[in-house]
């Protein structure tokens, strides 16, 4: 995947209400005519130039990694490695590969919308000048991932650790992005309720998914697995999302997006791994529409205060807030705080304070009794997200 140079019906209660999550539109478009869902052939930075700015949901780039590979390289049994010594891979200085990521950093940046991301997967020959290079255009570094791969190819010579692993950077375009798209509760949802973890681990691409030519040779030498880039595209896209991949390769990037109904782009000097890629992604039939569908995330839900619920009388002034062991007790005021003994304050500041604790989620913690059983006022709190959303509709 490296070539070089190569997303007011009735009464109703008074609410008070601020979104976060909701990212004004940009003053630069994309342009309608965008070549969604295409491969472009040709210098990836001059493809590149062609697309408007502020268009793209995110960047996966899997560049050249430099590796500097003196001779070939060999098994015990003397068999050859089929290793990456391709032209596209070469440079003749550390200053002229560090000259090419940041051209191709730079041109990546202009088409990424203000809440785009960035994924870019190196290994130690490369990741560490791409970090420092997208940090000093200023990009925003998110995460480092740590791609550990189940099967990786062992050191023959016996003279290092056997290489295990590759790192994967998660930018945003700066430090400003504080919207930009991440589907935290939906990987924590398949992750068994556990947040997913900065390390990953997948097995290198093989099998069937590998793509080979008419004699049995691998098409592309280094062709990163689906699941790979499935984690990638679901965590940081959402459906009909346009995704660019600046070094297409064998078209992993574009298989997974159509399967998972994203739109993508890819940009590929290389052919006869166009070609490749081109038909790869021709038999991809996409998923249905209910197991790829968006999920609003609470992040994106408005945002309802404690005082909304008292002031449109869901909560009555003098009740009594307790929490789930019924230790603690406190008084709803008038103000919408509420009182624990002489002290007031919100929800979550009052909750603190009972358990001894810096923090607390107020609307978790607390519960209201009704209908004779007490029940979380975060309850409620989702009854008028529910009707909010009805009136809009």
């Amino acid at each position: 995947m490296r070539v070089q140079n190569a997303g007011r019906a009735g009464a109703k209660p008074r609410i008070k209400v601020a979104r976060t999550g909701a990212f004004a539109p940009a003053s630069c478009a994309p342009d309608s005519k965008l070549p969604r869902n295409e491969i472009l052939v040709g210098d990836c930075l001059e493809e590149l130039a062609r697309l408007p700015p502020c268009s793209v949901d995110l960047v996966f780039a899997d560049p050249p990694y430099n590796l500097q590979l003196e001779s070939a390289l060999s098994r015990p049994d003397q068999s050859l490695v089929d290793a990456v010594d391709d032209d596209w891979d070469k440079f003749a200085s550390f200053s002229d590969y560090d000259r090419f990521t940041g051209a191709w950093l730079a041109a990546v940046r202009r088409v990424m919308k203000p809440q785009a991301t960035l994924f870019v997967i190196g290994s130690y020959h490369n990741i560490f000048r791409v970090g420092a290079i997208l940090q000093d255009q200023g990009f925003w570094i998110l995460n480092d991932i740590v791609w550990r791969k189940a099967n990786p190819m062992p050191n023959f010579r016996g003279r290092r650790f056997t290489n295990a692993h590759e790192t994967l950077i998660w930018a945003a375009k700066d430090g400003a992005a504080k919207n930009y798209t991440f589907n935290y509760e939906l990987l924590k949802a398949g992750n068994e309720d556990c947040q997913v973890r900065s390390d990953w681990l997948f097995p290198i691409c093989t099998g069937a998914e590998r793509l080979k030519d008419a004699s049995g040779r691998k098409v592309h030498p280094t062709q990163k697995p689906e699941a790979l880039l499935a984690r990638i595209l679901l965590a940081a896209t959402n459906p009909g999302d346009l995704v660019l991949d600046p070094f297409f390769g064998s078209g992993t990037t574009g298989a997974v997006a159509k399967r998972l109904g994203r739109a993508f782009i890819g940009v590929e000097r290389g052919t006869a791994y166009a070609a490749a890629a081109r038909a790869r992604i021709a038999s991809i039939e996409p998923l249905p529409h209910d197991a790829v569908a968006a999920v609003p995330s609470k992040r994106s839900e408005p945002r309802i205060a404690f005082s909304a619920l008292v002031e449109a009388g869901l909560i009555q002034p003098g009740e009594t807030l307790v929490d789930e062991k019924r230790r603690h007790a406190a008084v709803v005021r008038a103000d919408g705080a509420i009182a624990l003994g002489s002290i007031a304050g919100s929800i979550h500041k009052i909750g603190a304070l009972a358990q001894g604790l810096p923090a607390c989620n107020g609307w978790t913690f607390w519960r209201l009794l009704r209908d004779g059983k007490y029940e979380p006022i975060d309850s409620l709190r989702a009854k008028v997200r529910l009707e909010l959303r009805d009136a809009a509709e």
